[in-house]
């Protein structure tokens, strides 16, 4: 029977077992921001999950989670997590569904390009693309750890003289290096197919051979990875603006806002020598920082024997003061080499607040590649595909090459610039991004 006229009609309440029906616009509400900044949901395969309180709890770090409150966090889910038995997690957190009159996609993404990458997906699983070569792997690890060795016997048997103790640096740095893209594969749990193998490992090599936190580097890690070049949601753009203008958007903003901590029109200039010091002293700091405020006592222990380590391989043969200035000019000539690696395939890309783009979109318009080859490879350990990378988290390094041509269809197909250059205009083109961003805040500093 139909209501009588004026009657006022309530949406019914579910009962036990019904689930509620929402549309995008009521999960955009729960984005822990604003109003409702403990009250968090996102969406995975159309189903509704309110992870207010569990984001605390997330394995993969609090941030990471958050940063997709009240979005589609689907792509992002599966490209991060390999086993499907995640799901049967979420069940407690499930609160209800998207109605069936609404889009797959917010409206802010590419549905076509979203259900075009989902078949790619498909077809990189058939391929058996996410299936890692052991000896690859193996032999990587060996030819860092034969590094390793060989820097001591370098000091060990021609002495602490300049020649060998600049050699010894050498080798001791690209061991340190090569380790640190080893440590980057199994974070991303790309060598072994059990997770937790990759995890254990992950713990021993970032721990006892590079000396530093496993958990620390996966909680910030994995926010770039879900939002590259997202101002406040990437933790490699901390950077802005204490020591750099970075992007043409942050720059006019900053300059508008009168805000100089750095004379930015100079970026270009010190990027070479600033970055790298300053990264070397950070790092170094927040490792114990970080271990002590969490209490990661079991990472911190691993963090000393690995300088313990360092401490009696080189001690007796080149005495402590020997040893800090052999350390620290490995350690700066190792975040020499990380930076201008990691920020070729970034920093001259777009950088913006999020714009909840879809997972296709979002990664290749913060990403480019650089030319492969057998140097390049091993130079960049493989992130010369960072297209690539980024698009499948969880692929094996050594594959990157096969999927790069499907990649590139699927690109051609939607219209999407797929960039690629050569080494060196890659590292060209960090100082002319940067340039470019300080001469927009300029501008803006003093015409804004």
């Amino acid at each position: 029977m139909p209501p009588q006229s004026g009657a006022i009609v309530e949406k019914p309440q579910p009962g036990p077992g019904v689930r509620q029906l929402f549309t995008w616009e009521e999960i955009g509400l729960h984005s822990g921001k604003g109003n409702s900044k403990e009250d968090k949901w996102l969406v995975i395969s159309k189903k509704v999950y309110d992870i207010s309180h569990f984001h605390r709890l997330h394995p993969g770090g609090s941030r990471v989670i958050s940063h997709y409150a009240g979005q589609d966090a689907t792509d992002a889910f599966s490209a991060f997590h390999k086993e499907d038995l995640v799901r049967k997690y979420l069940h407690s957190l499930l609160i209800g569904e998207l109605t069936p009159d609404q889009p797959s996609c917010e409206p802010t993404k590419n549905e076509m390009l979203t259900n075009d990458f989902h078949e790619l997906l498909a077809t990189v699983k058939k391929m058996g693309l996410l299936k890692s070569s052991y000896p690859f792997f193996l032999f990587m690890f060996l030819h860092a750890f034969m590094l390793d060795i060989a820097a001591w016997l370098t000091i060990w048997y021609f002495g602490k003289s300049w020649v060998p103790f600049l050699a010894a640096v050498g080798l001791f740095t690209i061991a340190q290096i090569q380790y640190g893209f080893l440590q980057h594969d199994l974070g991303h749990i790309s060598i072994f197919e059990k997770p937790k193998w990759n995890r254990l490992a992950h713990f021993f090599v970032m721990g006892v051979l590079k000396g530093g936190p496993a958990s620390q580097w996966n909680h910030m890690h994995n926010q770039h990875h879900a939002k590259p070049n997202c101002f406040r949601k990437d933790p490699d753009l901390n950077m802005h603006p204490l020591l750099f203008s970075l992007g043409k958007k942050l720059s006019v903003e900053l300059g508008k806002k009168k805000k100089k901590y750095m004379p930015y029109q100079h970026q270009h200039k010190y990027f070479g020598l600033l970055a790298p010091l300053t990264f070397t002293i950070y790092v170094q700091v927040l490792i114990f920082r970080y271990t002590i405020q969490r209490k990661k006592w079991l990472e911190l222990a691993f963090i000393l024997i690995f300088n313990i380590r360092v401490y009696l391989m080189y001690v007796p043969l080149m005495g402590f003061k020997s040893l800090m200035g052999f350390y620290s000019l490995a350690r700066f000539l190792e975040s020499n080499w990380f930076l201008w690696v990691s920020q070729m395939n970034h920093i001259p890309m777009n950088i913006d607040y999020d714009q909840n783009l879809d997972w296709v979109s979002t990664q290749l318009t913060a990403t480019c590649n650089v030319d492969q080859s057998w140097f390049n490879d091993w130079y960049t350990g493989h992130l010369n595909f960072q297209i690539e990378h980024h698009l499948f988290p969880t692929m094996p390094r050594h594959n990157y090459w096969k999927v790069a041509p499907l990649v590139k269809s699927l690109c051609a197909k939607h219209g999407i610039k797929y960039q690629c250059k050569s080494l060196f205009t890659a590292f060209v083109d960090i100082l002319r991004s940067l340039k470019d961003s300080g001469e927009y805040w300029q501008d803006a500093y003093l015409h804004g």
